[in-house]
């Protein structure tokens, strides 16, 4: 077995496209759109699923992957639970980041924002279209609390399956979305000899400003 710590020479040389000011064009919501579906076609695999970073008032920086859910009002959504250590950092402290990585397409995208709770009727919608199983999961876990064992949680979800057998399961009181309005959108390509492009979009009142970083 290969020791985790040689990893000097594990690397992969990027080679596939280019980012240029003007393929970059003005909009970057624009820009987003066009390469998440170019990640979908390519195939890359949960092409929503995007880093989440956040923020408690003590200024402990935390990361998870969450699923995008929606780019409504050109605002980034995805749905938790209120009440998890995402939702209180939140709550705390708004800022927070995200970053979508397509290694197939050897690109990234990095995203500041501030992050709000959108209206509930929204998240009814949502719930209302999740697989049965995920909505009695949102019920069976109290998100980020200490649990006694697996065998509790799976009881757990067995009993309000019954509970809820034949019936319109209802949303939790503390289950919904956010959406994170971008303040600042990087959009990241892969080049070779690591001088990847790197162009930053920057919110200026209600205008973009492009600027190119260097890698």
């Amino acid at each position: 077995m290969e020791p985790i710590n040689d990893l000097a020479h594990m690397r992969q040389s990027y080679q596939r496209s280019v980012l240029s000011e003007n393929t970059a064009g003005t909009d970057p919501l624009t820009l987003f759109s066009l390469w998440f579906s170019e990640a979908k076609e390519e195939g890359e695999p949960e092409p929503n699923a995007m880093s989440l970073a956040t923020v408690n008032k003590e200024g402990q920086p935390s990361v998870r992957i969450v699923l995008l859910k929606g780019l409504i009002r050109n605002e980034f959504q995805f749905f938790t639970n209120y009440h998890s250590d995402k939702g209180k950092n939140i709550s705390e402290n708004n800022r927070v980041a995200l970053n979508f990585f397509w290694p197939k397409l050897e690109r990234q995208i990095r995203i500041e924002g501030i992050a709000s709770q959108i209206p509930k009727e929204e998240s009814e919608r949502y719930f209302a279209v999740r697989p049965r199983e995920s909505q009695i999961g949102a019920h069976t876990s109290n998100q980020s609390s200490v649990v006694p064992s697996r065998d509790y949680l799976e009881e757990k979800f067995v009993s309000l399956s019954k509970q809820w057998e034949g019936k319109e399961i209802p949303m939790p009181e503390y289950w919904g979305g956010y959406s994170v309005s971008p303040t600042k959108i990087e959009f990241w390509q892969g080049r070779v000899g690591r001088l990847h492009d790197r162009i930053l979009f920057v919110k200026q009142n209600d205008n973009w400003e492009k600027t190119r970083l260097s890698p």
